[in-house]
């Protein structure tokens, strides 16, 4: 058996609680992960005990609960193997030496012994370095009140404490979220699932350390998701400070003089650019605009679509003599589509932040900021979360581009009910007016945090030869 010689911390088999928790669980303490069923408390236990087979420990998981098929199923169904993995089969509500028939006559006090000592003697036998036990909703049955039950947990964490162990107490909870009883002082820390249903949409799933002894964890709740082959992965919430600050701003060009002239000569990396508009404006093309510039210029850039299909995208851009396949292709280009309701906050927090961490992406486009916000159960406690996100990204340099619509053809409302001004350190705003019968874009910065910028309406010209932008010139009185 592999032997701990150091207190470093024990990973979890999930990266994201890792993360959360700095690096691993404490070794050698008792620990509870409670969750309503269907949460993925089993999920969760699986790949703590693989984590433990990959390390080259013993591993144990003592099952009051499923049978050693429904594991493996389990197991199964995320392309894992349980090699390495003992499963301790037992029943809390049988004699675990008798048979069935035998087992109406016994006591509960007699269950619970014969059940305790089942297991204990399973640990001294195998000599596991980590266990998980599934679960105490059977103890709990069948000790029948709180202070016994207590006193068994105890008496447990005690047996496990001589030997070392690390150990995954599950429990479930009600619909409420409760357990029946107060047992979270007994362990030394205590990990929630928490599954809900929205009105509309997948559902949601999130997880909370609410208690780590000796440990700065990141608390609050955090965004996870159960995923075939992957098992559970959590999101953990983006922390600003955790990007680099050393990026000196640079202008960053659109490739049309007028334009950049307007933002007093390019707009700036490390901000935030709020581009408004109706249907029509031309806020996608803007988009296009400073992703070709970036990406002719060597950048990485990455579009993340919440409304425009891909295909979508590329053939707009063409018409318009953006040829922006080959950047995609080459993976200079990186562009994530995605369905409404299919992605939380947190999940996509995390693939915005890996992508620019790890192609060290300039640019960062949001197609449509209106579509995303729109597509989440929260809208208010959304924005919340993006304001994290788009602090880390401007600490890391990057200007990041945010498409919002706005009701109606001629309409000045915008198409989300909270307000996200506040986000932008840019706003460019798109409209149409209409005179004598012709339907002309206007484009203004209206404002700009960093630096001069000019204020006068100009009028946008899209067309397949290119982008231009002029002063704007009223049309004569006919």
């Amino acid at each position: 058996m592999a032997k701990r010689k150091t207190s470093k911390p024990i990973s979890t088999g999930i990266t994201g609680l890792d993360d959360i928790l700095r690096g691993g669980l404490p070794p050698s303490n008792l620990y509870m992960l409670q969750g309503a069923p269907g949460a993925g408390k089993t999920t969760a236990a699986l790949q703590f005990l693989r984590a433990g087979v990959e390390a080259g420990e013993r591993c144990i998981y003592v099952s009051l609960s499923q049978t050693a098929a429904e594991l493996e199923s389990i197991a199964i169904s995320h392309g894992w193997t349980m090699e390495g993995i003992r499963v301790e089969e037992l029943s809390a509500s049988d004699a675990v030496s008798g048979g069935a028939d035998q087992t109406i006559f016994q006591t509960a006090e007699l269950r619970l012994d014969e059940t305790r000592q089942a297991i204990e003697r399973a640990i001294d036998e195998h000599k596991p370095s980590r266990l998980v036990y599934d679960s105490l909703l059977e103890i709990r049955l069948i000790t029948g009140d709180t202070p016994r039950f207590r006193r068994e947990l105890i008496g447990f964490k005690a047996f496990l404490a001589k030997r070392n162990v690390v150990a995954l107490l599950l429990d479930t909870q009600d619909r409420e979220g409760n357990n029946g009883e107060e047992v979270e002082g007994i362990a030394h820390g205590v990990i929630r699932f928490d599954k809900s249903l929205e009105d509309y949409g997948a559902v949601r799933r999130r997880i909370e350390v609410s208690k780590m002894r000796g440990v700065p964890i990141a608390d609050g709740y955090h965004d996870m998701a159960i995923r075939e082959g992957e098992g559970v992965v959590v999101f953990p919430r983006i922390v600003a400070g955790s990007a680099s600050e050393d990026n000196r701003p640079e202008l960053i060009k659109s490739g049309v003089d007028t334009l950049d002239e307007m933002f007093g000569g390019g707009q700036e990396s490390g901000t935030i650019t709020l581009v408004i508009g109706q249907s029509g404006t031309g806020k996608s093309t803007m988009a296009s605009l400073y992703s070709t510039a970036a990406l002719e210029r060597g950048e990485c850039v990455a579009l993340f679509l919440f409304e425009e299909r891909l295909e979508t995208f590329f053939r707009r851009s063409e018409g318009l003599g953006m040829n922006l396949r080959p950047f995609y292709d080459s993976g200079q280009l990186i562009i994530r589509d995605f369905n409404p309701n299919e992605i939380s906050p947190g999940e996509f927090a995390q693939i915005v932040q890996t992508i620019v961490t790890e192609d060290n992406t300039r640019v960062v486009v949001i197609d449509s900021f209106t579509g995303y916000l729109n597509s989440l159960p929260h809208r208010d406690k959304a924005v919340r979360d993006i304001q994290s996100l788009l602090k880390y990204l401007a600490r890391a340099g990057v200007l990041t581009m945010l498409i919002v619509a706005q009701h109606g053809l001629l309409g000045q409302n915008v198409g989300i009910d909270v307000d996200v001004s506040f986000l932008g350190d840019t706003v460019l705003l798109l409209r149409l007016t209409e005179h004598d019968g012709r339907l002309r874009r206007n484009i203004t910065v209206v404002k700009k945090r960093h630096g001069p910028h000019d204020l006068d309406v100009h009028e946008l010209f899209i067309q397949s030869s290119g982008i231009t932008v002029v002063p704007y010139n009223p049309l004569p009185e006919a």
